[in-house]
């Protein structure tokens, strides 16, 4: 089985690992190499590094508007193009060149949260539930008929960090199994998605991360943990600038406007919400790392209270 793959960054780089295991990886696309660091040199994406390491074919076109990229992934034959976090919407003359399509590998329950950021909105939205859809892939975003899926349930503490990290590995097996079913000759079986529960997951900006204390304290806490690691949550705590890695919501009455300190201790530091309270736990202040609560409070004594 010819197998192309296409993904960036390091999420998919489970899936291009059982793909590897589940046939013949022809061809690895990802994204051009991308400034970063300090030094803003050029850097690998993670695909490209696993693919490097595995000593596999990589390519790297900017896009398939020109009929030279179209025709170089037509001269590999594919059987199937698994697609996991490319970072391109692929035009239709693409979807139609390996024998069995385009599948793509979706870190949601679809058609909950379609779109670029499926797992900070779910944890940023409450959901319990979340998991990974194997999608055949058409023109429309995220909009494909689901080949297999499985949910898992999303941890009361869960960071976003963390959960992308289990359906990075929940979506390599699900990508096995629906590799191993094609392998076997058994396709499955498209299932269109219902038109009902359709949502959006809009790419993360970094002006969201700014928590504004005039919100409930419960959605403020679901955006610290879906925004951990990235961009982070921003408050400001007694005017100074802090990022925010943990907190906590409270169930609490109280009279005061928003963003006023209720209590400071060794258990965190209490910021009135609307409704609620936010008892920030762990942060960090600019050029350091991230402490406790109790340890930010030495240096600022002038906001502890009794």
């Amino acid at each position: 089985m010819r197998i192309v793959f296409a993904g960036t960054p390091e999420f998919a780089v489970p899936a291009l690992r059982a793909a590897t295991q589940r046939g013949d990886v022809v061809a690895v696309y990802t994204q051009p190499d991308r400034p970063a660091g300090r030094g803003r040199g050029l850097a690998p994406s993670p695909v490209k590094k696993e693919a490097l390491l595995r000593g596999l074919t990589v390519l790297q076109p900017e896009n398939f508007k020109a009929a030279v990229s179209r025709d170089a992934l037509r001269a590999l034959a594919p059987d199937v193009m698994i697609v996991v976090a490319y970072g391109l919407i692929l035009p239709q003359s693409v979807l139609d060149i390996p024998v069995h399509g385009c599948w793509n590998v979706h870190a949601s329950l679809l058609p909950r949260w379609r779109g670029a950021a499926p797992i900070q909105r779910a944890i940023q939205a409450g959901d319990s539930t979340t998991g990974i859809c194997l999608m055949q892939m058409e023109k429309g975003l995220d909009t494909g008929p689901v080949l297999l899926s499985q949910a898992i349930p999303i941890g009361g503490d869960e960071t976003g960090g963390q959960l992308h990290d289990r359906l990075a590995v929940l979506g390599a097996q699900v990508l096995s199994d629906g590799l191993g079913l094609l392998r076997a000759g058994i396709r499955p079986v498209p299932q269109p998605q219902p038109g009902d529960g359709v949502t959006y997951a809009n790419k993360l900006d970094k002006a969201e991360a700014r928590l504004d204390f005039a919100r409930p304290a419960m959605e403020l806490a679901a955006t610290v943990r879906a925004f951990n690691p990235w961009p982070m949550a921003e408050a400001v705590i007694g005017g100074e600038r802090v990022r925010v890695h943990g907190a906590l919501a409270l169930d609490e009455v109280h009279a005061v406007p928003p963003g006023h300190v209720l209590r400071a201790g060794r258990d965190g530091i209490d910021i009135a919400c609307e409704p609620g309270v936010l008892r920030i736990r762990v942060l960090q202040r600019d050029g350091g790392r991230a402490i406790t609560a109790a340890d930010f409070l030495n240096a600022r004594q002038d906001l502890q209270t009794p």
